[in-house]
């Protein structure tokens, strides 16, 4: 149920998706959008954490923020991934029940599954088996998250939902070249390739794997659409230790077809080579989205049109495309 008049803070508003929520909650014409920057709110501080919700009136939070990466990223820095995605989590959960917040969404990842978890991955697949290697900190960190929401619904009767979106891009992402997700990184290496007139762009891996991909737009729709659901439509569709609900497009490829895609987009007319001697992660994640689609929603913008709208904010928004 809508009720604009709510004061709405969402952790992590700079980011991609927080950014792409903000957006979404203001075209449904919220007008009390809280978000506080770094500089001004560090949430792996609990003490800062305690005092911004101490100061403020909040009726629901969204919690987007988090320390994110690719596999590089994760591979070299897995202490850094789990110790902040804890203290961010911990700090704004126990924070938001404290100032007596019964209203709040938890943003997740495709990651808390198993690494050979059956295709599509439905919810009850959590925790079990293995996860995968290369981002296990990470997924650690959010089924945490999922589990302190549960837990403080089961101790406190509060209303704290979680949602696990697939591999999201859009704008806002981060287009960093040592530390980008395999879009915004395809992205980039080939728009390069195609002014510097490379004849070749190089991928990690094989190109075989699998993935899903979901525009941050439909990420950000269907983040508000769970959070503003009735209870009793919610629980209806969920465990309360099994409470989270997938979000994806329900399509996935595979990494070579998505390279020869951000070709097209960019206009790359060279060879693909790939990297057999990189990782290649998981060889399939494909969400299960049925629950998702009982609760009425499904995602709307196909990835090609996704890309070349990712594409034109990266050119717009990164003076160093720009110059190209």
């Amino acid at each position: 149920m809508i009720n604009t008049s709510e004061t709405v803070y969402v952790a992590g508003h700079r980011g991609m998706v927080g950014s792409a929520i903000v957006r979404r909650l203001q075209s449904l014409g919220y007008g009390r959008v809280v978000t506080a920057g770094r500089p001004e709110l560090d949430l792996t501080s609990q003490a800062e954490v305690k005092a911004f919700f101490a100061a403020q009136r909040i009726d629901r939070v969204v919690l987007a923020a988090a320390k994110v990466g690719g596999i590089h990223a994760n591979q070299i820095y897995p202490a850094e991934f789990i110790y902040e995605n804890l203290m961010i989590e911990a700090n704004v959960i126990h924070a938001a029940h404290m100032a007596g917040v019964q209203r709040l969404l938890f943003l997740g990842s495709s990651c808390i599954y198993p690494r050979m978890a059956e295709q599509p991955m439905r919810e009850d697949a959590l925790l079990t088996g293995t996860l995968e290697a290369t981002n296990e900190p990470y997924a650690v960190a959010k089924i945490a998250g999922i589990k302190l929401c549960e837990s403080y619904n089961r101790q406190f009767g509060r209303d704290y939902r979680s949602v696990m979106p697939t591999n999201l891009y859009g704008p806002n992402d981060n287009f960093q070249v040592d530390n980008s997700h395999v879009i915004p990184a395809l992205l980039r290496r080939f728009h390069e390739a195609v002014y510097s007139g490379a004849g070749e762009v190089v991928i990690w891996g094989s190109g075989k794997p699998m993935r899903e991909f979901l525009h941050v737009d439909d990420m950000a729709a269907a983040s508000v659409h769970v959070m503003l659901l009735d209870e009793a439509a919610y629980r209806a569709h969920t465990l309360p230790v099994l409470s989270h609900i997938n979000v994806g497009s329900g399509v996935e490829c595979t990494i070579r077809e998505l390279a020869e895609t951000v070709a097209r987009v960019t206009g790359f007319q060279g060879h693909l080579v790939f990297d057999a001697d990189k990782p290649d992660g998981a060889p399939r994640k494909l969400m299960d989205v049925s629950r998702l689609k009982a609760l009425g929603w499904q995602a709307g913008i196909g990835l090609e049109d996704g890309l070349r709208d990712t594409y034109r904010w990266f050119v717009e928004h990164h003076a160093e495309a720009r110059l190209n």
